[in-house]
């Protein structure tokens, strides 16, 4: 068959002709689209997607490509498993042959976090993290410059911090770790990480979910400029701002044109942000698993809608999950009834908020008063939308919105509070704000877990649900809660903290690794679900635990601190003032009722 009726032939099967004149994940017929890439994905040579992705070619594109068209000529388009691995093995390298390790060389033995951390064994634990930097570290190759065409990986010139396990490249999100190196003194790995994220934003317009061409048409959680603010917060490197304030706004501008959508309520309309993936066709990472399970779909078009709704999923971070699932106005179903791009989600607002109130302050102090008027007003009429569409008094909680059902999505997620985390709401009404959260979190019934806090209530078996507890979402709800500068608020964060450092710190005795996910149910129990085995490493929950080493370390200890005291003396202490509500109480009661129950893990 002449090959350019092949290609034709195989994107109607695959359903990829490209609607709505989007392109394919990237331009590479190698590595994002086309027969080659079904071919070698479909016959599963390997068990994980990912692995034939990141291969490097061994000689240039149009070579790789005639010589799978010569296979597909001798085979008569029928290869077997056992030639197409003989392909690979003669047309690729193994994967990871990009990367050189790298000792970061700001890395020292002491820092000074370790100093607040009281109780030895935590000090040890924290010593050990601080150590894990170095196996985490990776620089790429010479060669990946000179020959960008043979590889899949996305160039960088800095040294970067890997998440670990199966991800071998710089993430977008997970790169908020750039908090626990800076606790490390790692300000000049932080930088170079920086400047790495500043490039690719002049060269694509906007962060890519990950280091790869694969995932060049979609981005995650937009962290850039708080990344920043924290970099310059640590080193006062205000030139940093001034350098590359044009860079940042770039990619802030990005989510503004591509990401937003207009609601209107009450006869006012109002703009938010939604994630939305800009390509067609299956996840070049996940191909088999994307193409088998669109099996289901029927059309061409409903196929390509729901790879759509994959990728999009993927750029919120949160892939897979219940809260993205829409099916009879609810949030039952499975990863079939995927609806995210019509999902407006609490904490991608909560950023967006964030990010324009951050820019307004960077250029009042560059003397830009136009600009800072500008970004002031953007962050004003964020928070209004937020406010007007988002929360919800009589849940006492923020809200994802259903824009294709017009209605809030009432389901329980750590992200419900997300705007605490970023300041994204009147702080005037703070006291309002606090005492109906509280008697949110105590009806959720949350703190009855032993290991953290759960990602959903849904058992739906995807990673990004009950009963797995992540990191980054044990992060905003500590952080958002202790900013509040309430006294029960932040006495819920300690609690939230207390559990999840013991737990991880309960995991690494039993096992000396870091998961990149929890069970929340189970004190020291590593999560399980989604589309990959459990990872090891891990860049992003090391990072958090350092945080929170740094901000408790004077009182966190690894024996239970309740056996250190009577009952009545811990219940008195968290109820001690006339102000108490009834709601606080409990909710610090049922912290208490956990953590005796899990009892000491020394």
């Amino acid at each position: 068959m002449d090959v350019l009726k092949f290609v034709a032939v195989l994107m109607t099967v695959l359903g990829l002709a490209y609607g709505e004149n989007l392109p394919p994940t990237c331009d590479s017929e190698i590595y994002c689209y086309g027969p080659l890439l079904h071919t070698v994905q479909m016959a599963q040579v390997y068990p994980d997607s990912k692995t034939f992705v990141d291969m490097k070619m061994k000689q240039p594109p149009n070579q790789t490509m005639q010589a799978f068209l010569e296979m597909m000529n001798r085979t008569l388009e029928n290869p077997s498993v056992e030639e197409i691995k003989h392909f690979i093995e003669e047309n690729f390298d193994p994967e990871g042959s990009e990367f050189e390790y790298w000792d970061p060389l700001d890395w020292t033995p002491k820092p000074r976090f370790l100093e607040k951390i009281m109780d030895p064994e935590y000090k040890v634990w924290a010593e050990k993290l601080h150590d894990l930097w170095k196996s985490l570290g990776r620089k790429m190759k010479d060669a990946v410059k000179d020959h960008q065409e043979l590889y899949s990986i996305i160039y960088v010139p800095h040294p970067v911090i890997v998440p670990g396990g199966r991800f071998r490249e710089f993430y977008y999100w997970d790169s908020y770790i750039v908090r626990g190196l800076l606790l490390s003194g790692m300000t000049s790995t932080v930088r170079g990480m920086l400047e790495n994220f500043l490039l690719i934003v002049d060269r694509f317009g906007f962060i890519p979910n990950g280091g790869r061409v694969y995932y060049a048409k979609r981005s995650q959680p937009p962290l850039l400029i708080p990344m920043i603010d924290s970099y310059v917060a640590h080193t006062h490197d205000t030139a940093f701002i001034e350098h590359n304030i044009d860079t940042m706004e770039k990619e802030f501008q990005h989510w503004i044109v591509n990401h937003t959508v207009t609601i209107t309520k009450e006869g006012k309309k109002y703009v938010l942000a939604r994630y939305k993936d800009q390509s067609v066709g299956p996840r070049p990472e996940s191909y088999r698993e994307d193409y088998e399970s669109a099996a289901v779909f029927r059309t061409d078009e409903e196929k390509e809608n729901y790879f759509s709704e994959l990728k999009t999923a993927a750029e919120s971070g949160w892939d897979f999950s219940s809260r993205w699932f829409v099916l009879n106005s609810t949030n039952k179903g499975n990863i079939t009834n995927m609806k995210v791009t019509s999902i407006i989600p609490v904490d991608l607002n909560a950023i967006i908020y964030w990010n324009a109130q951050i820019l307004s302050e960077y250029f009042k102090m560059l003397g830009n008063i136009p600009k800072s008027t500008e970004y002031r007003n953007i962050a004003e009429q964020w928070l209004d939308a937020v406010t007007r569409l988002l929360w919800h008094d009589e849940v006492g909680a923020w809200l994802d919105y259903d824009m294709s059902n017009d209605m809030k999505r009432d389901y329980f997620y750590p992200s419900n509070i997300a705007p605490l985390w970023t300041g994204c709401y009147h702080a005037e009404r703070k006291d309002q704000y606090i005492g109906r959260i509280l008697k949110y979190l105590e009806r959720s019934r949350i703190m009855i877990n032993l290991g953290g806090i759960p990602t959903t209530l849904e058992h739906s078996g995807e990673q990004w649900d009950y009963p797995n507890a992540w990191p980054p979402l044990q992060y905003i709800m500590i952080e958002g809660l202790d900013a509040t500068g309430d006294p029960w608020a932040q006495e819920l964060a300690y609690m939230i903290a207390e559990k999840w450092v013991r737990s991880n710190y309960k995991a690494y005795n039993e096992t000396e690794a870091m998961y990149e996910k929890y069970d929340a149910t189970v004190l020291g129990g590593h999560g399980g679900g989604g589309e990959y085995e459990t990872q090891l490493g891990f860049g992003w929950t090391n990072g958090v635990i350092m945080e929170l080493l740094d901000k408790y370390g004077g009182n966190l200890t690894v024996k239970d601190r309740f056996e250190m005291e009577p009952l009545t003396g811990s219940i008195s202490a968290l109820a001690v003032a006339n102000s108490a509500t009834g709601s606080q109480i409990l909710t610090a009661l049922l912290a208490l009722a956990a953590t005796l129950a899990a009892g000491s893990i020394g």
